[in-house]
């Protein structure tokens, strides 16, 4: 019987595993684990063995004939693939494994519990306009290995989640970046010390210190970091804000007044990805052109309008509390909105924020509110409708109403970025019921 490799989910990632696989003509099956009527046409036009939600007892002769298996980003540490496979001697892989067998372009990566696709976007712009073509992969919506069909690509910028580091077999991306570091993903790791353990594996494959990229303002990220270090976040760093400009080594690149993002996390973003991109081959006037003209992400500290002197900000994509705190510590007068579902982690951090008051809704309403009830006035209200109606009342002006939920979106949404659109949706319908 001929060997074959177990691809495990059928997301975007485990679609493009399976297409690479085929392309290259090895045999292919899939377990996918929560099936879908899209998932079993997709597993149908790729002509290709579809397994679906096997029992534990069934995974020993899932692995039985099987040479490796590859894992979808967002496994749970528990899945019982993980202890029957080593149990069976199969290697575990993710995509990057594959995508190293196939092709020797740069790949730079980066890591971190927030800012990630951030600074994985600056680095590719930062390339672009110093005339290098590079492409955005990992987690994002090309997977490494669908990417490494475009020859024109010259270097791929890895947006590398806990998940693919902790399951890759043998993590060499360089230069390689590690942004900062808080609980996040514990439903799914087995513990804060696994999660952390992760994140660290970013720097297995470096051939020198300085391709390693380290927040040395975060003191988990500067344990970590090994001597000689290409940092930033410190005004002693290689990469550093001084009298009022971004400084790369001793080089003056931009002027922080020209940065259309200039936000104290938007500037620890910006150090980043200027060190990250330096050490790739980018041009300083690349990297300056890059920052000014970078007005952010979608759902990621958006200003969606100004409405009787205050500020509506869609910061959706904040799922955690680190990434809260980051949000709210750079407004006085401020409404916080927070909610949605908690992942699992320590939610009392928050707890140094000074809000001038809270709504708190959806599935962590209660949580949230018990770690500002000592603070500032909270409402627990059960939708963003909700929460935005009474965000508007209590506001006073001029003020801000910030969506920085600290939770995913899973309790009422598909997704951050759709949670996100319904904040925007609900602004706008505020503003137009205004008397004109």
């Amino acid at each position: 019987m001929s060997l074959h490799t177990l691809v495990v989910g059928l997301g975007v990632t485990g679609q493009a595993v399976v297409r690479a696989l085929q392309a290259r003509q090895e045999l292919v099956r899939v377990v996918d684990d929560h099936p879908t009527e899209l998932s079993r046409e997709t597993a149908k036009k790729l002509n290709v063995d579809y397994l679906e939600a096997p029992q534990r007892s069934q995974w020993a002769e899932l692995l039985n004939s099987c040479r490796q298996v590859v894992v979808s980003p967002g496994l749970s540490d528990a899945h019982p693939v993980f202890i029957e496979a080593k149990t069976a001697q199969v290697p575990i892989l993710d995509e990057f494994d594959l995508a190293q067998t196939w092709d020797d372009r740069p790949c730079c990566a980066v890591t971190g519990t927030n800012g990630k696709t951030t600074v994985v976007t600056l680095v590719v712009n930062m390339l672009a306009e110093s005339g290098i073509k590079a492409r955005a992969v990992g987690n994002t919506e090309i997977p490494l290995v669908a990417a490494l069909e475009d020859q024109t690509i010259e270097r791929f910028v890895l947006e590398a989640s806990s998940f693919r580091l902790a399951h890759t077999q043998k993590f060499s991306a360089h230069p390689a970046a590690w942004l900062n570091f808080a609980p996040d993903h514990l439903d799914l790791h087995q513990d804060l010390a696994a999660y952390q353990s992760a994140k660290a594996r970013i720097w297995e494959g470096l051939k020198e210190p300085s391709q390693a990229i380290a927040n040395l303002a975060d003191p988990v990220v500067a344990i970590h970091a090994p001597k000689g270090a290409t940092s930033f976040g410190t005004s002693e760093s290689t990469c550093r804000v001084e009298n009022g400009w971004l400084v790369f080594e001793d080089q003056q690149v931009v002027a922080v007044n020209q940065l259309p993002r200039r936000f104290p996390h938007d500037l620890l973003n910006a150090q980043a990805a200027l060190a990250l991109a330096m050490r790739f081959g980018a041009s300083a006037s690349g990297c300056a052109e890059a920052l000014r003209t970078f007005t952010g992400l979608p759902h990621r500290m958006q200003v969606v309008g100004e409405i009787n002197r205050v500020t509506f900000i869609n910061d959706s994509k904040a799922t955690t509390p680190h990434a809260v705190m980051s949000a709210a510590e750079a407004f006085s007068d401020l409404t916080l909105l927070v909610g949605g579902r908690n992942k699992g982690v320590d939610l009392s951090p928050l707890g140094a924020l000074t809000p001038s008051q809270v709504v708190a809704f959806g599935e962590a309403a209660k949580q949230m509110a018990t770690v500002f009830k000592k603070i500032c006035p909270v409402a627990v209200v059960g939708s963003l409708e909700e929460a935005v109606t009474q965000a508007i009342a209590v506001t006073k002006t001029p003020g801000t109403i910030l969506l920085s939920p600290g939770g995913t979106s899973f309790d009422q949404y598909d997704s951050y970025s759709q949670r996100g659109e319904e904040f925007i949706r609900l602004v706008q319908r505020y503003k137009e019921a205004m008397p004109a």
